[in-house]
């Protein structure tokens, strides 16, 4: 004998879930009314779904930076007391990234890690994630996860795409800001020239070699607009090189060196 599935009951799963009505009546229906067996049913369902949807590329998304304090225990100083998350969320396309269920989901997310941590948020962000792929239809998959402790921080997010978080010694909590804020809009590949490995010089060099090989030139004066090409590039590309966005009469070196200031960490995404 069939049970009678009641219009109440699929509303009721579809407020306590947001599936679909059709899904929710399927899941009653095999589960002969229970809720919870229904529950258990839509939860599987998803979980099938997202692993259906799994290789469909996740080219757009957001990102969220949540900020916090460290317990105790774990602040090791006055200067150590605070932390900061970045969780970025991604789908296949921006009508999912727009999605109301989507950005709860990330905001979700980010509260979990700030509270429990990263790593321990990635245990319970599958069976959260999946319950969306099923509403939505689109593949989602957590992207970068960052966590930064230190006792002087600052953040930036840019248009929900590009989220920034910024560790200092020295300085204050808006000088972090601003290089943040600075990160988001040059997008710097290095923070110090320190970092450029021999690899990357050598590519670069190659490049622009190549460049200037069929110039009418003299091999010293080639010699010197490839080392000036090179310098430039660089430069560019190097945080504490890069002009200062709000005052380009310095650069990030010199605004840091002012303030007393070092880079201790940067974590960065880009979606």
């Amino acid at each position: 004998m069939s049970i009678q599935i009641t219009t109440e009951q699929i509303k009721g799963l579809r407020d306590m879930t947001g599936i679909s009505v059709m899904q929710c009546k399927r899941a009653l229906e095999e589960a002969e009314g229970d809720i919870k067996k229904a529950l258990a049913i839509l939860k599987k369902t998803s979980s099938d779904i997202a692993l259906k949807k799994v290789n469909r590329e996740v080219k757009d998304g957001k990102v969220c930076i949540k900020t916090g304090n460290l317990p105790p225990a774990r602040a090791g100083g006055a200067q150590a007391g605070k932390k900061a998350v970045l969780v970025s969320l991604r789908c296949e396309t921006d009508f999912v990234a727009r999605n109301e269920d989507f950005a709860k989901l990330l905001e979700n997310l980010a509260e979990k890690a700030i509270k429990v941590g990263v790593e321990e948020m990635k245990k319970e962000a599958k069976d959260m994630i999946d319950a969306i792929i099923q509403k939505t239809g689109e593949n989602i998959q957590l992207g970068d996860t960052y966590e930064v402790n230190g006792g002087i921080l600052g953040n930036y997010v840019h248009n929900n795409k590009t989220g920034v978080i910024v560790s200092l010694t020295g300085g204050d909590a808006e000088l972090a800001k601003d290089i943040a804020m600075h990160i988001t809009a040059m997008k710097p590949e290095y923070i110090s020239q320190d970092e450029i490995t021999e690899d990357a010089r050598k590519i670069m060099k190659e490049i622009f070699e190549k460049e200037i090989a069929s110039m009418d030139k003299p091999a010293e004066i080639k010699e010197k607009m490839l080392l000036g090409k090179m310098a430039a590039y660089f430069k560019e590309k190097t945080l504490l090189d890069q002009a200062f966005i709000k005052n380009g009469e310095e650069t990030v070196g010199q605004l840091l060196e002012k303030a007393k200031a070092k880079i201790k960490e940067v974590k960065a995404c880009l979606i």
